[in-house]
C-alpha cells in the first residue's frame, strides 16, 4: 500500500503544479494531504494509523517535516542561506540602476564590427550580469528590451537573437555568485553526511572491519567551494556560446551581420567604456576575488556585493553634476586606506604596544568611517530618486520569501516521500541498474533534465537532490566529490530555463519580444544553446578537474590548508615523491653525503639515532619502490578481479535486502498475537519461508572460487598497504632524526648561557634551607628541560631535588647528584661545540636535500609547488570500489 500512497503523493503534487497552484504551498500541501489520507485509510481498513507507512506513523513523519522546517532556520551550520537575500539585493539594485543597460550598449559598440558581434556582446554582458546579479528573469527582460530590437533592426535571425538572449540570461544559474549554487551546497551538506554513513556501512559489510579508513570517506562541500567549482564550467559555457555565434555568423553572415560603430574611437569612447565596464568588473573582482582568496566567506562576499551595488547606483541614478562621483570616490579612497593599514599595521586592538600600532588603528577607524559615509550618502541618493531603494527592498523581500518558502515546503515533501518508502524505492532502482555508477548517474541526470521541462530550478534542487545525492555520493566506484556533483546538477538544472513548454527564460522573453517574433522561432532558437549546455555537461563530466581543481587550489594555498600528513593526501603525496625521485638524484646524493659524515663527535645515543635515521632513508626508498610495484600488481589483477567482485557484491546486496525484508516480516509476525490474525500471520510466515529459500538460492549463486579469488586479491592490496605504511614510517624517521640533532645544536647558545646558574646552585644546595633549595633546584631543572638535548643534566638535577625533598633531606646525596649534573653539563659543552662545527652544515644539506621528498610529511604545510601538485592530483576521481 505504501507504493500507492507514494504515487498519490506525486500525483497530487503534479496536479497542483499543473493547475498553477503556487509551488510554495503545493509541495507541503501534497505532503500533508497524503500523510493524512494514509493515516485515515490505515485506521479504517487496518485498525492502525501506522499501517500504510514504510516505517513509523503520521505523527513521526509530520514531526520530521516540522523538524526539517526548523532546521532551515535554526541550524547554526546552515548560515550560508543568509547570502541569498544579499545577492538578490545586489542583483535587483544593479538592474534598477540601469547598469545592465549601460553594459549592453557599451558592449554592442565594442563588439558590433565583429561578425555576430551583437550576439557576442549579449553573451558577454550576460556573463557579467550573471557574476553580479544572478537573477534570470531580470537579466532576460533587460536584455530583451535593449538588445532584441537592435538585433532585429540589424537583420539578425529572430531565432538566433532570441536564443542568444534567453541562453545568456540563464548564465546566472551557473556563474557565481548564484542562488542555485547556494541552495545546492546547502542540500549537499546534509547529503554527504548520509552518504558517509552509507559508505561506512558498505565497507563494514564488504570487509568486516568496524572502522573505515578516512581516505575512503565522503567529503562535504560549501557554498564557497561550489562558487569556485562552477567558475571554470561557467566560463566554458560562455566560450561555447561565443564560439557558436561566431561560427554561425561566419557561415551565414546574412543572419548575423557585423554592425559597424557609427561614432569615433576617441578619448570620449574610451572614457565611456572605462566608466561603464570598470565598476562592474571591480565589483565582480571584489565579490568573487574575496571568496577565491579566502579573505571573505560567502555571506561576507554577499555583503560586499550589496554595498558595491548601492555605491554604483548612487552615481548612476542621479543627474550629472560636480558631486556625482563623490560617494564612489570616497569609497575607493576608504578601501585603499583600509588595504594600506592592513598591509602595514597590526590591526588587533588588544595588541597595541606603541604609537605605531595606535596610528594604524586610528587610520583604520578613519577609513571605516569614510566607507560608512560613502554608503549612507549613496543610500540617501537611491532612497530619494524614484523611491528606488524601497522598490529594491520590496523585490528582495518577495524573492527571498519565495525561495525560503519553497525550501520549507520541500522539507515537508521530502519527509512524506521517505514516509512511504520512496527513498528506498529510488535507491533500490538505482542500485539494481546494470552498468554501475555511471548508469545511475546518467539516469539521474536524464530525470533532472526531463523535470526541467516542467519544474523550476528550486523545486528540482530541493526535492530531487536530497533523494539521489546520497546514493551517488556513497558509491565508491566513481568516488565523486560533492562539489563536482553539485556543479553537474547545476549545469543540468540550467537547461530548465530554456526547455519548453515551461522554460521560464522563454516566458520572460516572450513578454517583452515584439509580435513579429513568433514563439516557434524562440523555441527553435534555444535548441542550439540547449545542445551547447549538454555539451558543456559532457565535457565537465569527462574531465572533473574543471570543477575540482580551483577549490582544491584555493584550499591548499590558504592559511588553513590541510597538513601534509592528512591521510587523504598520502597516495597523491607518494606519487609526487616518486616523480621527484625519478627526476632528480638530489635525495640519494644527500643520503650518500650524510653517510660520509663522522659522527664520532656525538654521544653514542645521538650518533645511533642519526645512523638509524640514515638507514631509514634507504629503507624508505626501497619501500616506496615496493609500494609502486605492489600497486602495479593490484592494477594488473584488478581487471580479472573486478567482474567477479561486481557479480558477488550484487548478489550480496540482494541477500541483504531479502534478509532485511524477512527481518521486518518476522518483527510484524511477533506482534500478531491475536487469534483473529492467524490467517494473516500464516501468510506472512509463508512469505518469510519464501524469502529464506530465496536467500539460500542467492548464496548458492556465489562462485565457489570467490573465497580464493578474493583472498588472493586482498593479499595483494594488503602488501601494497603494508609497503606504503613502512615507507611512511621510514620516511618520517629519516627526517626526524637529523632534525632532532639540529635542534640540539641550535640550542647551544641557550645551553652555554645556563653555566653560571648551574655553578651558583652549589652554594644554594649547601647553605639555603632544604625546602627553599628544593624549589630553586626544581626551577633550574625545568629550565634545562626546555633546552633540546639537556635531558641528562635535568635528570641529575631532578635527583638532587628529590634528595632535598625527602622526609629526611640529604644534602650530601643532593651534592652528589649535583656533581653528576655538572659533569654531564661539562661533557655536553665539549661535544656540542665540536658537533656544531663538524656536523651542522652536513646535516643542513641532508635535511634540505630530502625535505621535498622523504621529509615532506614532516613539513608544517605544503610549499606552493607541492600545493599545486596536490590540487591537481586530488582533482581527479579515484575509483576505490576494489576496497569494498
Amino acid at each position: 500500500m505504501e507504493f500507492y500512497f507514494l504515487a498519490l503523493l506525486i500525483l497530487i503534487m503534479a496536479a497542483a503544479l499543473g493547475s498553477g497552484y503556487p509551488v510554495a504551498f503545493a509541495l507541503p500541501g501534497a505532503a500533508i494531504i497524503t500523510i493524512g489520507l494514509a493515516a485515515g485509510a490505515g485506521y479504517i481498513f487496518a485498525g492502525s494509523t501506522d499501517a500504510y507507512f514504510h516505517s513509523g506513523g503520521p505523527n513521526q513523519w509530520l514531526s520530521a517535516g516540522v523538524t526539517n522546517l526548523r532546521g532551515v532556520y535554526w541550524e547554526v551550520e546552515r548560515d550560508t542561506l543568509i547570502a541569498i537575500p544579499l545577492f538578490i539585493f545586489m542583483g535587483i539594485m544593479l538592474q534598477r540602476s540601469k547598469i545592465a543597460e549601460d553594459l549592453l550598449v557599451a558592449m554592442a559598440q565594442l563588439f558590433g564590427p565583429v561578425p555576430g558581434g551583437l550576439g557576442i556582446s549579449v553573451v558577454f554582458v550576460g556573463a557579467l550580469l550573471a557574476a553580479t546579479t544572478g537573477i534570470v528573469g531580470a537579466t532576460v527582460v533587460a536584455m530583451g528590451l535593449i538588445s532584441l530590437p537592435a538585433m532585429l533592426r540589424n537583420k539578425y535571425s529572430p531565432s538566433l537573437a532570441t536564443g542568444t538572449i534567453a541562453a545568456s540570461g540563464t548564465l546566472g544559474q551557473i556563474i557565481p555568485p548564484s542562488i542555485v549554487l547556494i541552495i545546492l551546497a546547502d542540500q549537499l551538506a546534509s547529503a554527504t553526511d548520509q552518504a558517509s554513513t552509507a559508505r561506512k556501512a558498505l565497507h563494514k559489510e564488504a570487509t568486516g572491519e568496524l572502522s573505515m579508513p578516512s581516505v575512503f570517506d565522503v567529503a562535504s562541500t560549501s557554498a564557497g567551494e561550489m562558487f569556485l567549482g562552477a567558475f571554470i564550467p561557467g566560463l566554458l559555457l560562455v566560450g561555447l556560446y561565443m564560439a557558436y555565434i561566431l561560427v554561425f555568423a561566419i557561415l551565414r553572415p546574412k543572419l548575423a551581420p557585423a554592425v559597424p560603430y557609427e561614432g569615433k574611437y576617441d578619448t570620449t569612447f574610451v572614457k565611456t567604456m572605462l566608466i561603464t565596464l570598470v565598476p562592474p568588473l571591480a565589483l565582480i573582482f571584489l565579490v568573487l576575488g574575496s571568496i577565491i582568496a579566502g579573505v571573505a566567506t560567502v555571506n561576507q562576499a554577499g555583503a560586499i556585493g550589496a554595498a558595491g551595488a548601492m555605491i554604483m547606483a548612487g552615481y548612476r541614478l542621479p543627474k550629472a553634476g560636480k558631486s556625482l562621483y563623490y560617494p564612489a570616490l570616497l569609497a575607493i579612497a576608504a578601501l585603499t586606506m583600509i588595504g594600506f593599514v592592513l598591509a602595514n599595521f597590526d590591526m588587533n586592538v588588544k595588541s597595541i604596544q606603541d604609537s605605531t600600532d595606535m596610528l594604524g588603528i586610528i587610520l583604520g577607524a578613519i577609513a571605516v568611517v569614510m566607507l560608512l559615509v560613502a554608503l549612507v550618502w549613496s543610500c540617501w541618493r537611491v532612497m530619494n530618486i524614484e523611491d528606488t531603494l524601497a522598490g529594491v527592498m520590496l523585490e528582495t523581500a518577495k524573492t527571498t520569501s519565495l525561495v525560503f518558502i519553497i525550501l520549507l515546503g520541500a522539507a515537508m515533501l521530502t519527509a512524506a516521500f521517505r514516509a512511504f518508502g520512496g527513498e528506498e524505492l529510488v535507491k533500490e532502482f538505482l542500485l539494481s541498474l546494470p552498468g554501475g555508477f555511471w548508469m545511475q548517474f546518467f539516469i539521474v541526470m536524464l530525470v533532472i533534465f526531463i523535470l526541467g521541462f516542467f519544474l523550476d530550478f528550486i523545486e528540482i534542487a530541493v526535492v530531487v537532490v536530497p533523494i539521489v545525492a546520497p546514493i551517488l555520493l556513497a558509491d565508491p566506484e566513481a568516488n565523486i566529490t560533492a562539489v563536482w556533483l553539485g556543479v553537474m546538477i547545476g549545469l543540468n538544472i540550467q537547461t530548465s530555463f530554456l526547455t519548453p513548454p515551461f522554460g521560464f527564460a522563454l516566458f520572460y522573453l516572450r513578454g517583452v519580444a515584439p509580435a513579429i517574433v513568433k514563439t516557434v522561432q524562440m523555441y527553435k532558437g534555444v535548441i542550439a544553446f540547449i545542445s551547447l549546455q549538454i555539451a558543456a555537461l559532457v565535457i565537465v563530466g569527462l574531465y572533473p578537474p574543471l570543477v575540482n581543481y580551483l577549490p582544491n587550489r584555493v584550499s591548499f594555498l590558504s592559511e588553513s590548508s590541510p597538513p601534509p600528513r592528512n591521510p587523504k593526501l598520502q597516495l597523491c603525496l607518494e606519487d609526487y615523491v616518486g616523480q621527484q625521485l625519478a627526476q632528480s638524484t638530489a635525495t640519494r646524493d644527500a643520503i650518500s653525503a650524510a653517510r660520509a659524515m663522522d659522527l664520532s663527535v656525538l654521544p653514542k645515543d645521538l650518533a645511533g639515532d642519526l645512523t638509524d635515521g640514515f638507514d631509514a632513508a634507504d629503507t624508505a626508498l626501497v619501500e616506496l619502490d615496493s609500494a609502486f610495484a605492489s600497486a602495479d600488481e593490484v592494477s594488473a589483477a584488478a581487471d580479472a578481479y573486478r567482474p567477479q567482485q561486481k557479480v558477488v557484491r550484487a548478489i550480496e546486496k540482494k541477500v541483504r535486502r531479502a534478509e532485511a525484508h524477512a527481518k521486518e516480516l518476522s518483527t510484524t509476525i511477533s506482534r500478531m498475537r491475536d487469534e483473529s490474525q492467524a490467517s494473516a500471520r500464516a501468510a506472512l510466515e509463508a512469505e518469510v519461508a519464501v524469502l529464506q529459500a530465496e536467500i539460500e538460492h542467492l548464496k548458492s549463486e556465489i562462485p565457489a572460487s570467490w573465497a580464493e579469488v578474493n583472498g588472493t586479491f586482498q593479499k595483494l592490496t594488503k602488501a601494497e598497504n603494508t609497503a606504503r605504511t613502512k615507507y611512511r614510517r621510514a620516511a618520517d624517521a629519516a627526517y626526524e632524526a637529523p632534525q632532532a640533532v639540529l635542534a640540539v645544536l641550535d640550542a647551544n647558545d641557550d645551553f652555554a648561557a645556563m653555566e653560571q646558574q648551574l655553578r651558583d646552585m652549589k652554594a644554594t644546595i649547601m647553605t639555603v634551607p632544604e625546602k627553599e633549595a628544593e624549589g630553586l633546584v626544581n626551577d633550574l631543572a625545568k629550565a634545562f628541560g626546555k633546552i633540546e638535548g639537556a635531558g641528562d643534566v635535568k635528570k641529575a638535577l631532578g635527583k638532587a631535588r628529590k634528595a632535598l625533598k625527602a622526609k629526611t633531606p640529604d644534602r650530601d646525596k643532593a651534592m652528589a647528584a649535583y656533581d653528576d649534573a655538572v659533569a654531564a653539563y661539562e661533557a655536553q659543552l665539549g661535544w656540542r661545540a665540536s658537533a656544531d662545527s663538524a656536523l651542522r652544515s652536513g646535516l643542513t644539506v641532508y635535511v634540505d636535500g630530502i625535505s621535498d621528498t622523504l621529509g615532506v610529511r614532516q613539513q608544517p604545510r605544503f610549499t606552493r609547488e607541492q600545493a599545486l601538485e596536490m590540487a591537481s592530483c586530488t582533482s581527479y576521481h579515484r575509483d576505490i570500489s576494489l576496497n569494498f
